[in-house]
Parts: C-alpha cells; sequence; structure tokens
C-alpha cells in the first residue's frame, strides 16, 4: 500500500534552488534513511511533507487518513511546561474530541429537544473516535513512553527548561511517539541522546510496523534502523534500495557507470568533431554535415552530465601561543539549578568535582548518561551559570571557546558574514570570506540569514567562529582545505 506520493517537486528559498522535481512513493511499513551534505534541503523536504511549509511545484500526496507527526532537528518547548504537560498536549486531538463531546451533553439529555437524534448521532461518532484515539488510556500511555524513554517519575513535575539538551530530545521524541503517527518524520533524532537512549530508539524503531524518514549523520544508527536510503545531492534526489553502507556501495558503483558514459561519450564527440573538421570542405562533406546535425542533436537533448562530486572539509587547529602547565583546576565545585522560590523549590544539585586537574595539551573527554551535568558544567566554565558552591580556576592564559550544542551563540538575525565578523572584528571581509569558503560558504553563501540555515551549516559557522576566537586568543589556525572522507 502506497502511503505517500511525492510528484515534481520543487522548492525556492528566494532565488536559490533547493530542490527541483524530486519524486518518489513511500510504501506503508517503509524504514527510510534521507541524507546529503547540509544544506542539501533534507529538513526542507520533512517540512514540506509534514505540512509546515510550502513547495514552489509539485504535488505531495498522502493516502487519505494518514497521521503524519514530525519531530525537528533543533528542540524548542514552553519555558514554563512540566515534562507531564507537555507530554498532555501531544494528546490535543482527544482533548478538542472531549471538550466538543462535553458540550453536546446538555443537548443530547433533552430528548425533546429540536435535532436530538442528529445530535446523538454525532455524539455517537464523537465517542468512538475519541475511544479508538486512545483517550482513555493517555496516562498508562504517556508513563510507558516515558519510562522506555528513561524518564523517571520523579521527573515528570520538572520543568523543561532545566532538562539537559538529551533529555530535551527524549521529551519531543516521546511526545512525537505518543501522537501515534501512521508517518514518522525524524530531523537528527540522535543528537545529544546517551547511548542507553540511542539503544532504546533503535530497537523501537526496528520493531515498530509504522513507516519512518529519518535524517541523521550517524552511519551505524541508519544503518541498523534503515532498509532503503534516498540522497539529495545537487538539487536532485536519487533512490537506493539499501540501509546505509550497501548504499554507499551502490553510489560508488552508480557514480562509476556514469563517468565511464561521460567520458566515452566526451571520447565520441571529440572522434566526431575531428571528422567534421577535417571532411566537412571535402569530398566527404555531405556525410560531416549530417554528422554534424546528428552530433548537434546529441549535444541539445542527450548530453551525459559530468558526474559532480561534493566539496568535503577538513579541520587542522594548530596553536601559537602557550598558556601555563594547569589549565583548569576543580576544588569544591557544585554545580546545578538554585531553588525557585516562585516553585517553592530546593536547588538541585547535578555535580560535585573537588581536586581535580586539567594540564597542558590533555585531551579530555566529558561522558555520562543526559541529565548529569556535562553541558551545565560547561556553561559554568565560561560564567553562563553561577556555581553552587566553590569555582573553577583557569591557569595562565587560558583562553575558553566554547561549541553550543543548540547554536545558542549564534544571532540567527545576522549574516554568516556578519556573525563571523561580530566575534573578530578587526578580520576585515576579504579574509573573512576567505575563512568561510574553507568552511564551504561561497559567493553569496556568506549573505544568507543564520536563521535560514540548516543545521549543519549553522555548526560550521560556530566552528568558523570557534576557529578565530581561538585564534585570536590561543593560536588556533584556520582549517585546512585538503580533502577528507566526510561523513553524510
Amino acid at each position: 500500500m502506497t502511503l505517500l506520493s511525492v510528484g515534481g517537486l520543487t522548492k525556492y528559498y528566494g532565488a536559490e534552488l533547493i530542490f527541483k522535481s524530486i519524486s518518489f512513493q513511500v510504501a506503508k511499513g517503509d524504514k527510510i534513511g534521507l541524507v546529503g551534505i547540509n544544506g542539501a534541503g533534507k529538513s526542507t523536504l520533512l517540512k514540506i511533507v509534514a505540512g509546515m511549509e510550502g513547495a514552489d511545484g509539485g504535488v505531495i500526496a498522502p493516502a487519505r487518513g494518514t497521521r503524519v507527526a514530525y519531530l525537528a532537528q533543533e528542540v524548542r518547548f514552553a519555558e514554563d511546561r512540566t515534562l507531564w504537560q507537555e507530554m498532555e498536549a501531544a494528546f490535543g486531538h482527544l482533548a478538542e474530541l472531549q471538550a466538543e463531546i462535553t458540550a453536546m451533553e446538555p443537548t443530547i439529555a433533552d430528548t425533546s429537544a429540536p435535532g436530538w437524534a442528529e445530535a446523538m448521532e454525532r455524539y455517537g461518532d464523537l465517542m468512538s473516535h475519541f475511544e479508538h484515539g486512545g483517550g482513555y488510556e493517555v496516562e498508562p500511555r504517556i508513563k510507558r513512553t516515558l519510562h522506555g524513554l528513561g524518564f523517571h517519575e520523579s521527573q515528570y513535575g520538572q520543568r523543561l527548561s532545566q532538562f539537559s539538551g538529551g533529555q530535551k530530545t527524549r521529551a519531543a521524541l516521546a511526545a512525537t511517539l505518543l501522537s501515534d503517527p501512521d508517518l514518522l518524520l525524524l530531523d537528527e533524532p540522535t543528537n545529544h541522546l546517551d547511548m542507553q537512549a540511542l539503544e532504546w530508539l533503535e530497537i523501537f524503531l526496528r520493531g515498530w510496523d509504522g513507516t519512518l524518514i529519518v535524517i541523521s549523520h550517524d552511519r551505524y544508527f541508519l544503518d541498523r534502523v534503515t532498509k532503503r536510503t534516498m540522497e539529495i545531492a545537487f538539487n536532485v534526489l536519487e533512490d537506493y534500495p539499501a540501509g546505509y553502507n550497501k548504499y554507499l556501495e551502490l553510489k560508488a558503483e552508480r557514480l562509476e557507470r556514469r563517468l565511464k558514459e561521460f567520458n566515452a561519450q566526451q571520447e565520441f564527440i571529440a572522434k566526431t568533431e575531428e571528422f567534421i573538421q577535417r571532411y566537412k570542405a571535402g569530398q566527404r562533406a555531405r556525410e560531416a554535415k549530417g554528422r554534424e546535425k546528428r552530433l548537434d542533436r546529441l549535444k541539445r537533448d542527450s548530453l551525459v552530465a559530468r558526474p559532480q562530486e561534493q566539496a568535503k572539509l577538513r579541520l587542522f587547529l594548530d596553536t601559537q601561543l602557550r598558556s601555563g602547565e594547569l589549565v583548569l583546576a576543580l576544588e569544591g565545585l557544585v554545580i546545578g539549578f538554585p531553588g525557585d522560590r516562585r516553585h517553592e523549590s530546593d536547588p538541585r544539585v547535578l555535580l560535585r568535582a573537588d581536586g581535580m586537574e586539567i594540564h597542558r595539551g590533555e585531551r579530555v573527554a566529558l561522558l555520562g548518561p543526559n541529565g548529569t551535568g556535562k553541558t551545565t558544567l560547561l556553561r559554568t566554565l565560561i560564567n553562563e551559570l553561577s556555581p553552587l558552591q566553590g569555582a573553577p580556576r583557569l591557569g595562565h592564559k587560558v583562553q575558553i571557546g566554547y561549541y553550543a550544542q543548540g547554536h545558542d551563540m549564534l544571532n540567527m538575525e545576522s549574516t554568516v558574514l556578519a556573525e563571523l565578523t561580530r566575534v573578530s572584528p578587526g578580520l576585515g571581509e576579504p579574509a573573512a570570506r576567505n575563512l568561510l569558503g574553507r568552511f564551504l560558504f561561497s559567493g553569496d553563501d556568506v549573505f544568507k540569514r543564520v536563521g535560514d540555515l540548516s543545521g549543519g551549516e549553522r555548526s560550521r559557522v560556530a566552528l568558523a567562529q570557534l576557529t578565530r576566537l581561538s585564534r585570536s586568543s590561543a593560536g588556533c589556525a584556520a582549517p585546512s582545505t585538503r580533502p577528507a572522507q566526510g561523513r553524510t
């Protein structure tokens, strides 16, 4: 059964073409990975399918009655909502049914009222939809889903603003799953998930009998979950009947075949042009003219384009300045969230650190489940949050560069170029554009609004900023442009 048909889909942002004439079908039960470089249009395609954006051409035709749920790449919640309130909001359609049912009760109670029979029939339909939609099982379903994603009952009343990035991702995922969709659209669902939550998600999606289109840069996740891969590249979509690793093989074979076809046609064109040039004024002029016409028709209608390959980015960082031997010391440090007088809550301690030192040249990984205080510790180190007790101590000439997991440090209203020069005012436009070119922003790309970029493109802006901040304070060099084996 075909659940979704997409035909001739075209999308522009201003004068920029995102994709053109995309067509594909999704069958019930398909598990599809949607891949491509940052900015290729993956998230845009999902938003169009979800009805959140319009297309400039083409048709989106879901099967009748198809319920579609979309999980965005960057999660945003109302600051004062609790986890439980957010889960209840996923059942908004049931709340509307309940409200209509309640409003009709006085009418059906009066059997002599005009239109009572029609009202009673409508009431019965509403009750049936409410029951089949799980209206009497909302609370148990919420508890089962939250438990599966690693939430404890003690967190149900906690405000979402106090959750870590990974916890927010899991909360958004839970709300999306609770909406009970036929077609599930996930945009980078593995971002910020700990290993336990990632394993649960993989198992759930493999066993789920619904239909899935997922964007992810985690090739291992894609290979475990998906059986079909669609790639957006150079404004078009190509379909591969395989998971991620097999897709890479099929893509390489397809590229090699097209390159052979291109080279063979170019060789044929060169030989034909040589023949025409040699004989167009001689005894074989008529034959040469005929070949010239056929060649013109070939160039007009059947010319094979040279296969394109995406530019790849490789970072190379170096330092010319030298800090002291001690880089960071944590002594008697307690981090977390202060108490809230309005909600009469006590301070919530996430992490205690005492007697820990980091020395010059060390590479340190900070690991732990979602919600244990990893990001809170980093935000405390950059003075964005105040510690509950103690204070971190930086060594001599130590400067901190910070990459935020949710791009919180970026000004979404600024252009790419302005955002880079904001953190490095003395850089100058030519040097700034040269640096941005190394981060794959070329031509008018530097004048795009940051808020209009994809999540991956925003990450490249943030990394460009980070290299300039590091260069100005700690001698960190700009990235090299040597080719690298990049991920999807």
